[in-house]
């Protein structure tokens, strides 16, 4: 799908406030490390994820993403009154009804011409919202529409740890659930616009996804437990990425005359062992990815808009910079899009 008239206005991220490091989780289950045969370090060393960060407690996901789009909303100087539409895209909902995104909504003071709604794609979920509020911006269908994503892990890893800490607990039960301990915790927003109304916004040319849903049992999660085959959805991640890539570098020309054209390449990051396979497996020079893995783990679908936020605000990105915005969601779909900044 490509765009003529689509452009990000706004863009801001929140990052949640409170630091825990891989070695303060892991104190929590270290009889069960020690008794496993496992050392107590194992959760850093294997995932490259020193820490993430959590919200205060009790807050909900439709509270952090109302932090970011309050930024994004001030920062546009738009009136919020002009906006179509709120979609939210994040993993971690206040409640299974009502949506989350009515609740952003209502904290925003959006209009009620305002349509809003979830939209979920697991961590490729809001690559999924840009595309759906764009297509309805290329049609005419609204001017401006919102992207709001809020996530926190301490849930969920607060009920995992609390397994993990059980006598009986096996070595599989760790690794099935040593995914749950890589999640992060924070929030982003994005105002999309048509392009004659964001004289100085970042033109969204486009988006190409693929899927391969056979591997649909590879990452299973509700709100206190996922399961994950590490080992495997890495493997048939790299393989769908590859698959997407081709598309992605003749769609958008990213290779022309077999040099890369793009500039910065804005990934969702699952851990280090993901992120520099996927590197190295793409043939993406390092230097062009900006990691936050480290000290953020993985954000699920806010990830790559909260990367490609904190590139612009590094200054990374610059006027006429070409960015590749890549995501795997766990399903598997994988979605791979370009910005003008």
């Amino acid at each position: 799908m490509q765009y003529q008239n689509v452009s990000i206005l706004s863009l801001a991220h929140i990052d949640a406030p409170h630091r825990v490091t891989s070695s303060e989780m892991s104190q929590q289950f270290a009889a069960t490390l020690e008794r496993l045969g496992m050392r107590v370090e194992v959760l850093e060393y294997a995932s490259g994820i020193e820490a993430r960060r959590y919200w205060d407690k009790g807050v909900q996901p439709s509270e952090a993403a109302a932090l970011a789009a309050e930024k994004v909303l001030r920062d546009s100087g738009i009136d919020r009154s002009r906006i179509g539409i709120i979609v939210n895209t994040s993993v971690c909902r206040d409640y299974i009804e009502p949506s989350t995104a009515c609740l952003v909504h209502n904290r925003l003071g959006l209009s009620p011409e305002c349509l809003n709604f979830d939209l979920g794609n697991a961590c490729l979920g809001f690559l999924s919202g840009m595309q759906m509020v764009s297509n309805m911006i290329e049609r005419g269908q609204i001017d401006y529409g919102l992207i709001v994503d809020g996530e926190s892990a301490r849930f969920v890893q607060e009920a995992t740890i609390a397994r993990l800490q059980r006598p009986e607990t096996t070595a599989q039960d760790f690794l099935e659930q040593f995914a749950t301990l890589t999640l992060g915790s924070g929030s982003v927003a994005m105002l999309l616009a048509r392009t004659d109304l964001a004289p100085n916004g970042h033109r969204f040319t486009g988006v190409v996804n693929r899927a391969a849903t056979q591997h649909s049992g590879l990452c299973r999660g509700q709100n206190d437990h996922m399961v994950t085959d590490a080992k495997g959805l890495l493997v048939a991640g790299l393989a769908l990425a590859t698959e997407t890539f081709g598309y992605a570098k003749a769609d958008f020309g990213w290779m022309a005359d077999g040099v890369d054209q793009v500039d910065e390449y804005v990934l969702h990051q699952v851990s280090g062992t993901h992120t520099v396979n996927l590197c190295q497996t793409l043939g993406i020079d390092s230097k062009k990815v900006l990691a936050i893995y480290p000290e953020f783990g993985n954000i699920g679908p806010a990830s790559v808009a909260i990367v490609l936020s904190k590139a612009a605000e590094s200054g990374r990105i610059h006027k006429g910079s070409r960015v590749a915005l890549m995501g795997i969601g766990s399903g598997l779909n994988c979605s791979m899009a370009e910005v003008i900044w």
